[in-house]
């Protein structure tokens, strides 16, 4: 009678043992749909504001393209596509809300600047910074830098407000065309970079993550608002292609990248920040040279080298 009264209690042990573990399980796919969900947030209401569909990115990310087709600019005898240095973008991340972080580079004529930073600064967007990238273009181009965390539509209405105060096109950008093949060995740039790119906009386009963790205002940011390393190609004919865009380095890095670029006959055009309260603290170097892809992509990869980023080895 004895072994029956154990034996039974074992098995009362064992059933709720199991009990638990199925419970928590559910739980857990339920607390995993949760999160998936709140990584996926609903941006349709921001489209509807900005007046266009964004493009997801990981993270949560939603960023918004707004080239300027507007702008003919020429820097050293090239027609600088929108896609190669011309493109104004915003992103937001963290969902809706008040705790919403949007961050955004605008690309303005001279006579834009004033009128859109007062709208931005009326409307509680931070102008976190304010200078060229290029060096010699026609007509003159200036980069406004800006960030903000609060609600995501009332963010969004005011980065409209100021955009309508600039000859940027507010329709839905044209199909770029990207099916024609690119004059363009981007085979070779992928393998000397060891990161492989996409064509937008008849333009080859490399980002390089850094492999650190970075955050601003306590919020982390992805690479997909602005915080990877840059690489654009636009092809210039007979195997030759400018390049353009910007190295985000720590302060350490600054100068060995600088030395590399030169040493390969890169100019660099601008150094400077972007952000305000970055950690830890990064510098953004731009540069231009317009010459073969092989010679592009050997200096590109030597100033890569000495930057804690994610690449393949040679």
């Amino acid at each position: 009678m004895r072994y029956h009264q154990l034996s039974l209690s074992r098995h009362r042990v064992s059933f709720h043992v199991l009990l638990v573990i199925l419970l928590s399980a559910r739980t857990a796919r339920g607390q995993g749909a949760q999160t998936s969900t709140m990584t996926s947030p609903d941006w349709s209401a921001i489209e509807q504001v900005l007046g266009r569909k964004g493009a997801p990115q990981p993270g949560g990310v939603i960023k918004f393209a707004f080239p300027r087709g507007d702008m003919q600019v020429t820097v050293a005898g090239v027609s600088v596509r929108p896609a190669l240095a011309l493109g104004s973008w915003v992103a937001f991340a963290g969902g809706q809300g008040k705790g919403s972080m949007v961050m955004g580079d605008l690309v303005l004529a001279e006579d834009e600047v004033g009128p859109v930073m007062r709208t931005l600064q009326e409307g509680g967007i931070d102008v976190t910074a304010l200078h060229n990238h290029l060096q010699m273009e026609s007509p003159r181009v200036m980069y406004m830098h800006i960030g903000a965390v609060g609600d995501p539509q009332k963010l969004a209405a005011v980065i409209r407000s100021a955009l309508a105060l600039t000859k940027t096109p507010m329709g839905a950008p044209a199909p770029s065309g990207d099916i024609v093949q690119l004059d363009l060995d981007t085979a070779t740039i992928a393998k000397t970079l060891g990161v492989s790119g996409k064509v937008n906009g008849g333009v080859y386009q490399v980002s390089v993550p850094r492999l650190e963790r970075i955050t601003d205002k306590g919020m982390e940011v992805s690479p997909a608002m602005g915080v990877a390393t840059a690489l654009n190609f636009q092809p210039t004919g007979g195997g030759k292609a400018a390049v353009t865009g910007d190295f985000v380095m720590t302060a350490d890095e600054v100068n060995p990248v600088m030395r590399a670029l030169t040493d390969h006959g890169i100019s660099v055009t601008a150094v400077h920040s972007h952000m305000l309260d970055e950690s830890p603290r990064l510098f953004f170097m731009h540069f231009w040279a317009n010459d073969t892809v092989a010679n592009l992509s050997a200096g590109l990869r030597a100033a890569l080298d000495h930057m804690n980023v994610k690449k393949v080895a040679r």
